[in-house]
């Protein structure tokens, strides 16, 4: 941003500029891949990977900087995984690429990717990628440098998209259907699009030995991973695929007799704008179905940067999908999130706590938005209410985790919540029942060290100078009672 916007933003927009400063003044890189000690893992070194880093940076702004922040090779691995779908996407959204070119290509790309010096310079001259399969030697020659087990995960999950895309891309070009049927189709669609780039980066993770052996199989949470972003980004890029000739919309929501549509490209027309915002929020629902596994996901994450890897689309996901919804704007452009929620959402996508109260916000403001008259109104509810009912499943709103001045982690209550009520009653029952027990074990006899293998209950001051007190009145009673006896023994003196 130049000194100009920034003016600007700082007038206009105060708290976006004040979010975007802290985030430029507080934000750490996390490690710098250009750097020499650094060059090991990333590769920087050679020119071949510098290229493909240049090749991401281009291709990729978004992901370009949370994939370099990544521990060790995973970012370089990761890299290379995100250039090959790249490019296998790039022939697939071709349009200028006859099929019985196109199906070659697409079904054999796998191959190519390991294959040495193959590139390929036949996507049309407005194809914005097209230079990345140019010059996909570099691609080929890194590919084959990275870890078996990475190289063997990135291959069978292009060898598995390639065959779902060219499926489709045959079906366009030879049936004329331009639609997807069913919502099941659309899954299915966006599984080989987006569901296995889940699937494969679970695998890389496990691979990596940074995340545990197990979650390569956690394969409905890889996909649903995958399948929000999907949605998302299909349902932001209505306009320009629509002007495309792209149709990702499922029939089965857009063409509802409530709505009356028949053709996606009569969606976006004014007059139809309230039953156009009715299919927008039926594929806005039909996307909020995959937050929950989202959650679940990252939740059963642990090394630091691959959570953050993940966590960061997820809540700006979120934050579109917000953006979109009953917003008019969408069927007249493409609509981005402000840069200063960007950066915020960045800052805030550390832990799972605060990625589930995100979450929870945005589908708060989603459901605030919604209109009874909409046919939508109890599905979008539903799904909001699951957002807000997994937080407080696992985070409960009324529970405050805070640092101490030690550097730990101290829990408080929220003191207006009835269930902070429950708490403390089951505090003071346990206390109780602590204390009788130990009460008994006295009685009974039991010996200090065995009665001390259960922790004895905190005594307040008060309690403990009544003990005391009670004590030093019993060694002095029994002082006095064998001082009482000793002199009756003894008797009176003798009188002289």
């Amino acid at each position: 941003m130049g000194i100009g916007k920034w003016i600007v933003l700082a007038l206009t927009h105060p708290n976006e500029f004040r979010s975007l400063v802290q985030f430029y003044v507080y934000h750490e890189q996390k490690r710098d891949i250009t750097s020499m000690k650094e060059h090991a893992t990333s590769g920087w070194d050679r020119e071949s990977m510098r290229r493909c880093w240049a090749f991401l940076d281009q291709t990729s702004r978004s992901f370009s900087a949370v994939i370099k922040e990544l521990d060790g090779d995973l970012a370089r691995t990761i890299c290379m995984f995100y250039l090959v779908l790249r490019g296998l996407d790039t022939v697939e959204d071709d349009m200028t690429i006859p099929d019985e070119v196109k199906q070659p290509i697409l079904r054999s790309f796998h191959q190519h990717t390991v294959t040495p010096g193959w590139k390929f310079d036949g996507c049309g001259p407005r194809e914005k990628d097209r230079q990345l399969l140019v010059e996909y030697d570099v691609v080929v020659e890194e590919v084959n440098r990275l870890l078996p087990a990475y190289r063997d995960v990135i291959v069978d999950i292009a060898q598995k998209m390639e065959t779902g895309m060219a499926d489709y891309a045959h079906k366009a070009a030879t049936t004329g259907s331009i639609y997807l049927e069913t919502i099941a189709e659309y899954d299915l669609y966006c599984h080989y699009v987006a569901g296995l780039v889940g699937e494969g980066l679970s695998g890389i993770f496990s691979a990596s030995g940074k995340e545990a052996p197990w979650l390569k199989d956690q394969l409905e949470l890889s996909n649903s991973m995958g399948l929000l972003l999907q949605k998302t980004n299909i349902i932001r890029d209505y306009r320009e695929d629509v002007d495309d000739q792209r149709y990702f919309w499922p029939r089965e929501i857009w063409g509802r007799k409530e709505y009356g549509f028949s053709e996606m490209k009569d969606i976006y027309a004014p007059h139809n704008r309230e039953r156009a915002m009715w299919a927008q929020s039926g594929m806005i629902v039909d996307a909020l179905r995959h937050a929950i596994d989202a959650l679940d996901y990252l939740k059963i994450l642990k090394n630091q940067s691959v959570f953050n890897f993940c966590a960061i689309p997820a809540t700006m996901a979120m934050a579109t999908l917000e953006l979109c919804f009953m917003n008019p704007e969408m069927f007249d452009r493409n609509i981005k999130i402000r840069k200063a929620q960007a950066a915020r959402l960045i800052m805030r996508s550390t832990n799972p706590r605060e990625v589930a109260l995100v979450f929870c916000e945005y589908a708060r403001k989603i459901h605030a938005r919604a209109v009874p008259s909409d046919p939508n109104y109890l599905r979008i509810s539903v799904a909001c209410g699951k957002i807000e009912q997994w937080r407080e499943h696992h985070y409960p709103s009324f529970v405050d985790i805070s640092s101490d001045s030690a550097g730990g982690a101290r829990t408080s209550f929220a003191p207006d919540d009835a269930r902070t009520t429950i708490i403390r009653r089951e505090q003071s029952l346990d206390l109780a029942l602590s204390r009788k027990r130990r009460a008994e074990e006295i009685r009974a006899g039991i010996p200090q060290q065995i009665a001390a293998q259960e922790p004895a209950p905190d005594m307040g001051a008060l309690e403990t100078i009544f003990y005391m007190g009670a004590a030093a009145a019993l060694v002095i009673g029994v002082a006095c009672a064998v001082i009482w006896v000793i002199l009756w023994w003894v008797g009176p003196p003798l009188a002289t």
